[in-house]
C-alpha cells in the first residue's frame, strides 16, 4: 500500500511577463515538443508507487484540463484514488512567488482529511528534473524529520522566482526569496506527514495569503525540516530565457539519457511517426510525431504536427505544436 499520497499546485504565476507564457498556466507550458511541465511532476509520483494525486488547478486551467484528463495515462484513472482536480483561489494566481499558498492548501483541506496515508508529497511544475520520490520518502523517515525539502546548489544569479534556504548541517534555518550562485534552492518538492500538514494549515489559517514556507519562516527552530541534496539534472522554469535554455539542453544525449532514466509519461496523441521527405536535413534535433520535413532542421526542438517546406531553415528554435 503506498505510505504517500501527492499534491501538485499548479495555480501561481511568475515575475515574466513573456508572452510565451500567456494564456495558459506554466504546468502546461509544451516541452520536447512531446511533454508538458506537469508530466514529470505526475511522473515522479505515480513512478513512485503513489496512486492518490491532487491537482490545484488555477483560473485558466482550460489547457491543463486538456492534458492531464482523467489520469489515464498516469495510471491514475482508478476507483479508489486517482487524479483530484481541485479549485484554487483566485489570489493565488496573482501572487508571484507562492507555489503552496496557504489558502490553496485550507481551500482543499478535505482532500488530506479523507486519505489515511501517512505522508504528502508536495510539488509544483516548473522543475524540470527527474526525481526517485520513492528514495526521498525513505530518507525522511530514516531522519525522522518533520519535513524533508529537496534542495540543489544554484548554478546562477538573478532567479527571483525561485525560493532559497539557508542551510546549516543539513537543517533548514530560515528561506527567501531569489536565489545566487551557490546558495540552496528549493526544487519545489517536499515530503511532510498528513497530520502535520493539517496541524500547521490550522496554526497558520490567519495567514493564510503566505506561502507554507514563508509562514514556516519563524518556526525554523521549532520543527526539524531537513534538506535532501538532489544529484541529477534540474532546470528552473520562471521565463522565456530558461523556457529555451531547458529544451536545449536535451538536445545533449548524456542530459536526456538522464532525464529519461525513470519513464516520463505523457498524454497519448496516436499520431503517425514523424516523415522525413527526399531532400530533407535535420541534424541534433529532436522531432515529434506527425511532423513533416521538407526542408533542414539543425539544432531545434520541433512538436506535432508541424510541416517545414522545402527551401524553409529552422535552426536554433522551438516550434510549438502545429
Amino acid at each position: 500500500m503506498p505510505k504517500a499520497i501527492g499534491l501538485v499546485t499548479c495555480n501561481y504565476t511568475t515575475a515574466s511577463k513573456d508572452d510565451v507564457f500567456s494564456g495558459r498556466p506554466v504546468a502546461s507550458m509544451p516541452y520536447l515538443g512531446r511533454y508538458r511541465l506537469v508530466d514529470f511532476a505526475l511522473s515522479n509520483m505515480t513512478n513512485a508507487g503513489i496512486r492518490n494525486v491532487g491537482m490545484i488547478m488555477p483560473n485558466n486551467y482550460r489547457s491543463l484540463i486538456d492534458h492531464v484528463g482523467s489520469g489515464k495515462d498516469w495510471a491514475l484513472d482508478r476507483k479508489n484514488g486517482g487524479l483530484f482536480i481541485m479549485p484554487g483561489t483566485a489570489f493565488g494566481t496573482s501572487r508571484t512567488g507562492a507555489r503552496f499558498l496557504l489558502r490553496d492548501l485550507v481551500q482543499n483541506r478535505e482532500f488530506f482529511i479523507k486519505n489515511h496515508e501517512q505522508y504528502v508529497v508536495l510539488s509544483t511544475a516548473n522543475f524540470i528534473c527527474n526525481v526517485d520520490v520513492k528514495a526521498l520518502i525513505a530518507a525522511h523517515e530514516k531522519s525522522g524529520a518533520s519535513i524533508t525539502v529537496l534542495t540543489k546548489k544554484a548554478k546562477c544569479n538573478g532567479n527571483i522566482d525561485v525560493v532559497t534556504f539557508d542551510v546549516e548541517d543539513g537543517r533548514v534555518k530560515s528561506m527567501k526569496q531569489g536565489a545566487k550562485f551557490g546558495e540552496t534552492i528549493f526544487l519545489d518538492y517536499a515530503v511532510i506527514e498528513r497530520t502535520l500538514l493539517l496541524e500547521l494549515l490550522d496554526a497558520f489559517a490567519a495567514g493564510d495569503h503566505l506561502d507554507l514556507f514563508e509562514a514556516l519562516n519563524a518556526e525554523y527552530g521549532r520543527f526539524r525540516v531537513l534538506a535532501a541534496d538532489f544529484e541529477g539534472y534540474m532546470k528552473p522554469i520562471f521565463d522565456k530565457a530558461s523556457y529555451f535554455t531547458a529544451n536545449m539542453d536535451l538536445l545533449d544525449p548524456d542530459v536526456l539519457g538522464e532525464l529519461t532514466s525513470r519513464p516520463v509519461k505523457t498524454k497519448a496523441h496516436d499520431n503517425p511517426p514523424a516523415k522525413y521527405e527526399p531532400g530533407a536535413k535535420v541534424s541534433n534535433s529532436l522531432v515529434a510525431s506527425g511532423t513533416r520535413i521538407y526542408g533542414t532542421v539543425a539544432g531545434s526542438v520541433v512538436g506535432r504536427n508541424v510541416v517545414i517546406e522545402a527551401g524553409a531553415s529552422v535552426r536554433n528554435s522551438i516550434l510549438m505544436q502545429g
